[in-house]
């Protein structure tokens, strides 16, 4: 009898543990936040990049020229749905007045993103034009809209994937910004 015992083991015991231990797995996955992906840019240098003001298009931004503060980079577009979910969360945080807000017009027309401007309101200190989108995937945007809360020295100390919320503005933002300019 127990020479059969090792056979019947395998066939039952075998494919029992990698389904339990699939379905372990299946539940750590399921527990985490998509919007959180750790991004491999934090604590690491932005990207540097020289762009279009969306406005002024005869003149360009880059990121070295907000050395010295922390800023805020939101990547938005006229065609994103979830850019107008979270809006109004961004004119509150212009209005606010703690870091400069700028926007990183993705993957869009002039035209189109300057009229979405112009009924929704403008929150930002100024927006740049990234119409090929190669900007976007050096900051590894996976789609818009996308924040990045970026410190006086240029390094990313925060990503968000997805909308900012009121909640995530008050519990994660405004915080680490208040930090990051010493105010903590």
């Amino acid at each position: 009898m127990a020479e059969n015992t090792a056979p019947a083991l395998l066939r039952f015991g075998l494919p029992l543990g990698v389904f339990l231990a699939l379905v372990v797995l299946l539940a750590i996955g399921l527990g985490l936040n998509p919007r959180e992906v750790p991004s491999p840019l934090i604590n690491k240098a932005a990207p540097a990049f020289e762009l279009p003001q969306l406005h002024a298009p005869e003149r360009t931004f880059s990121p070295q020229s907000m050395a010295g503060q922390v800023w805020i980079l939101n990547v938005w577009a006229s065609w994103c749905v979830a850019c107008r979910e979270e809006h109004p969360v961004l004119t509150d945080l212009a209005k606010r007045g703690v870091a400069p807000l700028l926007g990183l017009n993705y993957k869009d027309k002039r035209d189109d993103a300057i009229t979405w401007l112009q009924r929704f309101g403008d929150p930002y200190r100024l927006s740049v034009s990234d119409i090929n989108g190669k900007v976007g995937i050096d900051y590894g945007v996976y789609g818009v809209p996308e924040t990045y809360v970026i410190d006086k020295q240029g390094v990313i100390r925060y990503k968000r994937i997805g909308p900012v919320t009121p909640e995530i503005l008050q519990q994660k933002i405004l915080p680490l910004v208040k930090e990051l300019n010493g105010n903590a």
